[in-house]
């Protein structure tokens, strides 16, 4: 039996029924962004979706409440603050974002990565999915902002920490934009080298 690592304390392993919901609502969600792609957002329904996922129309409506959370719904933002709650005290912000970011990247597969790509492009083809997204955007940016006010003590009002977060979600917003009109640029890489131009930069 392979031994338990200090990397693997802590996670627990998702049981069958859990991997084939993670499965399900995958399938969905690919075949959704696949078909709005090739036929355009408004033209295509949810039952086309659920036929081109072998689902009925309820199942894609128990996973995905809207039709538009078949593009925005993800699963990254809890996982990021829990990464970002894990890192080392003696780290600066952009060192435990940056750590946390490719902690979660290294899990992501390349089915997985490419999927989010046809997300973004997606999302800024579509005016009234961009519009959308602003909601999506806000939300990333405050929990960003608290998860930043926890690990430097302030206040998540505290108009530094806000500066601070809204720098940080500019460069991984245009590093996504970058990574939309060029599918053959390493994300993570990029990315990464983006944030550590903020290296100097404190909340």
């Amino acid at each position: 039996m392979k031994p338990q690592t200090q990397s693997d304390q802590g996670k627990s392993v998702p049981g069958l029924r859990e991997r084939k919901k993670a499965r399900t609502k995958a399938a969905i969600q690919r075949e959704a962004v696949r078909l709005f792609r090739a036929q355009g957002y408004a033209a295509t329904t949810v039952e086309q979706v659920a036929e081109a996922a072998e689902v009925a129309p309820s199942t894609v409506f128990r996973y995905f409440t809207t039709k538009q959370d078949l593009v925005f719904s993800h699963d990254y933002d809890l996982p990021f603050a829990v990464m970002l709650q894990a890192q080392s005290p003696d780290l600066t912000p952009i060192q435990a974002e940056r750590q946390a970011i490719r902690s979660i990247l290294n899990d992501i597969s390349e089915q997985e990565l490419a999927l989010q790509r046809e997300r973004l492009v997606l999302i800024l083809s579509e005016p009234e999915l961009w519009g959308a997204s602003l909601g999506n955007i806000h939300q990333t940016m405050q929990l960003m902002g608290e998860e930043v006010a926890k690990r430097s003590g302030r206040d998540p009002r505290d108009p530094a920490v806000r500066a601070y977060a809204g720098a940080v979600f500019g460069v991984m917003l245009q590093v996504s934009m970058d990574w939309a009109n060029d599918p053959k640029m390493d994300f993570a890489s990029t990315l990464d080298e983006a944030l550590l131009c903020l290296e100097d930069l404190r909340p």
